[in-house]
């Protein structure tokens, strides 16, 4: 398989670059900037990292993209999504168990773009994307309740139901000026788009919720509104990049949470992407794009950072107000590398309660409860699928949820093409009806077809399942003919498991004295039973491209074996 020639869009856009589309990009990257800073704060913490790798990340892994990637526009950074694998991984392997997966989901990303898989991971089942995306806004939404409401727990489980349990016994302990600073957050985030499109509600709910934050400890002595300084040690400092210690064990442990991150970033990185390009229509790199993303998460965590991808959100913003190439994600990680070095303190004074709040409105927009609901009302398999993906989501963990849902996807769809292959008994008023003919000529004679002669059609592609059809269909016959006549001309491929059915058909019709002769054969086919050793069983003289070839060669049999009976 050949390489791809990896093209950034960034070196493309350069060409043309001008003062004008320079100033377009520098005001959609500030913007995009400030935007990304408090999401990739509440997204770290999240996580279970510190809130400075939730920078770092959207520092990093957005320049990379930025360089890097496919789309003119994608803006990279840590995501939502990524919050409930992280989380399971530190929890079962630690910061460095995290730091493996995530170079190891970097190289898998490569691996995917390399080998030009960015075409086929768009296609995996919308259902399945719902359903996990729908099971994760849910498991984001759980775990920001204790913040929002400033509960006191006895423990804190991370099972799901028990979680809830936990939960429901506590409310009595609900910190009122928590709780008011957690709901007037989600209320601020709420109304802003109505007041004011360029400046992000989540930036606004975390400055007003902070100086309110202030002023009440201050000035009315409210100390119980925990912050971020209370519950992390913020630092500004750049971190030097560190390779962790890697052996064959740990990369077998963490071989399935990798392949979950790599699947999940290839996904959301290119949706954000195709949902870029119907906006300002124009065409993504898909390949090329996870190959910068790999390279993104394969840097993001020597210097500390978690699993980053293409974010919608972000990535919107940056075209709302005017980006128009690479240079604008650019100037934004650039923009955060500022903040990170001289704002960066400032940080321990926000609420984790507004956090909590921003996390909340995220949740929300993740559910896609629209689609949800919309997908219920398709057929039963897609609906089994959706309800299984989100259940294994929340109740158990997003690698069983994308591993399981897969599958099943896959069984379905097998299914499913196997039930478009139709095999049936053709009589003459059927070959009458199905002429096979040149359409620059007027000659359109009825075959007829001879005593002793049965032919069978297969409509579609002849692979696995399809097999057994002809049994079903020829014990619809009540005699034994002397040739089975098998039209081929609307198979459009066949695999090892049809060659293998084919074979076995050929093999049981000879052991009748039943010659097979196949008719329609398209060149691709054709090609696929040579190569097999197909025709080496059958003869060549029994391959025709055309039904009447196929009938005369019938007769041509008849014949033989009458004048065979004779002697």
């Amino acid at each position: 398989m050949k390489a791809i020639a990896i093209k950034s869009s960034l070196f493309s856009c350069l060409k043309t670059y001008n003062k004008k589309t320079f100033m377009s990009d520098l005001m959609a990257g500030i913007i995009v900037g400030i935007v990304a800073l408090p999401l990739a704060i509440a997204f770290g913490i999240a996580s279970g990292v510190t809130p400075e790798k939730g920078i770092i990340t959207a520092i990093v892994a957005g320049l990379i993209i930025s360089v890097f990637g496919g789309s003119k526009v994608q803006i990279g950074g840590p995501t939502g999504a990524f919050i409930v694998i992280i989380y399971g991984i530190i929890q079962k392997y630690g910061m460095e168990g995290l730091t493996i997966a995530t170079l190891m989901a970097g190289l898998f990303l490569v691996l995917f773009g390399l080998l030009r898989l960015g075409t086929i991971i768009k296609y995996i089942p919308y259902p399945i994307v719902v359903g996990f995306t729908s099971g994760i806004a849910v498991t984001i939404f759980t775990t920001q309740i204790k913040d929002l409401f400033g509960l006191t727990l006895t423990s804190n489980p991370s099972d799901f139901i028990e979680k809830w349990g936990v939960y429901f016994q506590s409310f009595d302990t609900i910190d009122p000026w928590c709780a008011l600073i957690g709901v007037v957050s989600v209320i601020v985030i709420a109304i802003t788009p109505r007041f004011s499109k360029k400046i992000p509600g989540s930036l606004i709910a975390i400055i007003l919720m902070t100086i309110v934050a202030l002023i009440l400890k201050q000035y009315a002595g409210v100390t119980s509104i925990e912050t971020i300084g209370d519950r992390f040690s913020i630092s500004n400092e750049l971190p030097a990049a560190q390779v962790p210690e890697i052996n064959w064990e740990t990369i077998k442990n963490l071989v399935s949470p990798a392949i979950t991150i790599a699947i999940l970033g290839a996904i959301e990185s290119l949706l954000s992407a195709t949902v870029a390009d119907g906006v300002i229509s124009d065409h993504h790199d898909s390949n090329t794009e996870l190959v910068a993303q790999g390279l993104a998460n394969i840097a993001s965590p020597l210097f500390g950072g978690i699993p980053a991808t293409g974010a919608i959100a972000r990535t919107m913003t940056n075209i709302n107000n005017g980006g128009k190439t690479p240079v604008a994600g650019i100037i934004h990680a650039i923009v955060l590398l500022f903040i990170f070095l001289f704002l960066m303190p400032l940080a321990k004074f926000i609420p984790m309660a507004c956090l909590a709040g921003v996390l909340v409105v995220v949740s929300y927009g993740m559910s896609g409860w629209r689609s949800f609901l919309a997908l219920m009302k398709n057929p039963k398999s897609d609906v089994t699928v959706l309800l299984i993906t989100f259940f294994l989501t929340i109740i158990f963990d997003l690698t069983v949820a994308i591993e399981v849902g897969l599958i099943i996807a896959c069984l379905l769809f097998m299914k499913r093409m196997s039930e478009t292959t139709d095999v049936k008994a053709i009589t003459d008023d059927e070959i009458d009806l199905n002429k096979e003919f040149d359409f620059l000529s007027t000659n359109l004679e009825h075959y007829t077809i001879p005593k002793g002669v049965e032919v069978y059609e297969i409509n579609g592609p002849f692979f696995f399942g399809a097999g057994n059809k002809f049994e079903e269909v020829m014990a619809a016959f009540g005699d034994r003919p002397l040739v089975r006549v098998i039209r081929m001309r609307k198979v459009p491929f066949v695999d090892s498991t049809g060659i293998h059915n084919l074979t076995n058909l050929c093999e049981m019709s000879q052991k009748e004295n039943i010659q097979i002769v196949l008719s329609g054969v398209c060149e691709k086919v054709n090609f696929q039973l040579e190569h097999a050793g197909f025709y080496n069983m059958l003869g060549k003289e029994n391959i025709t491209d055309h039904i009447s070839k196929a009938l005369k060669r019938a007769e041509e049999i008849i014949a033989q074996n009458k004048l065979e009976q004779a002697n």
